[in-house]
């Protein structure tokens, strides 16, 4: 008895070889599908996340540091941070000084909370943006 005549009938050489290599090459393929998936979802779940932790704080970081330099004497930087007493601390005196500002004191007091706003401005814009986050978001940080 050959080889051949254990075979089943019908069957050609090198039929097993080829399926096995058909099925592999299947197998490989699903893989790479499935990996390619994975990496879409992971890399879609990494940007919502980013999105959540961030929460549009490169967009306030640039307008609370541009409105803290140029009309930070009036507060306007701290309302955008969501910080209201803090503020309202700073418009009163704002408005305080250019009430006074006949006397000569208020020149002073209008002077120096525009140096705390112009300061702000640029801690502000010289932070990364996790520091900023992490600080003035998070950490709820009121001055300087």
């Amino acid at each position: 008895m050959s080889l051949e005549d254990e075979k089943i009938p019908g069957d050609k050489p090198g039929n097993d070889a080829k399926n096995m290599a058909d099925d592999a090459k299947k197998a490989a393929s699903d893989f790479a599908n499935d990996a390619k998936d994975a990496a879409n979802e992971f890399g879609n779940s990494a940007k919502e996340e980013w999105n959540k932790v961030t929460n549009g704080t490169d967009n306030k970081k640039m307008l609370a540091g541009l409105l803290g330099i140029f009309l930070g004497a009036f507060g306007v930087h701290k309302f955008i941070l969501g910080y209201q007493k803090e503020g309202i601390i700073m418009l009163v005196l704002s408005v305080v000084g250019i009430v006074l500002s006949c006397v000569g004191i208020g020149v002073l007091l209008v002077w120096a909370v525009g140096l705390v706003g112009l300061i702000e401005g640029i801690i502000y814009l010289t932070k990364s943006d996790e520091e900023f986050y992490n600080a003035y978001q998070v950490g709820r940080k009121p001055w300087f």
